[in-house]
């Protein structure tokens, strides 16, 4: 996974040859999904290391050692707005939230223990999983703590399309 250090001070970027990618994290397995915390000392990210998905927690830019945020497996990370609680969706489709208590240096914290907070309909399936077309959360979080979320469309509340043929001549007196 490749990051680029985010802006520093007051919103200004900073001068684009001093943005340079560089390996962030580099092992045999599949990591991706990166956020920022808000204040650009952590990332978040997904990794299968374990056999399964889950979420983890590491300094940025480094050095330091990374805590698994989730139990039970986790996907698409997204930091709360202070940057003291980390949201991910749980495999079994439920919405967790972690606390992250961090110390002064951002080097050293644990996470807490997740907690469920809704089961979710997000569109998840054929091209929208970990590796796929949108790789992306279908999720976000608002600056006032609600969610906008792409749910999946109820097949049973689907309305049916009627193709009319020919409608001109049904135009004429």
């Amino acid at each position: 996974m490749n990051l680029v250090e985010p802006s520093t001070g007051l919103g200004r970027p900073e001068p684009a040859e001093e943005r340079t990618p560089f390996p962030f994290v580099q092992t045999s397995f599949d990591e991706g999904q990166g956020q920022f915390s808000p204040d650009g000392r952590l990332v978040a990210y997904a990794s299968n290391e374990t056999g399964r998905y889950e979420v983890y927690v590491r300094p940025f830019p480094g050095p330091g050692g990374k805590w698994r945020a989730s139990t039970g497996g986790g996907i698409y990370p997204r930091w709360r707005r202070d940057g003291e609680e980390l949201f991910y969706l749980g495999l079994d489709n439920r919405l967790m939230a972690v606390p992250i208590p961090v110390a002064p240096d951002a080097r050293t914290l644990t996470p807490g223990a997740p907690i469920p907070l809704f089961r979710t309909r997000l569109a998840i399936g054929g091209n929208t999983g970990v590796g796929g077309y949108l790789s992306r959360a279908l999720y976000a979080v608002a600056p006032d703590g609600r969610f906008l979320m792409v749910v999946a469309a109820d097949d049973a509340a689907a309305s049916p399309i009627t193709i009319v043929q020919n409608w001109a001549a049904g135009l004429k007196p």
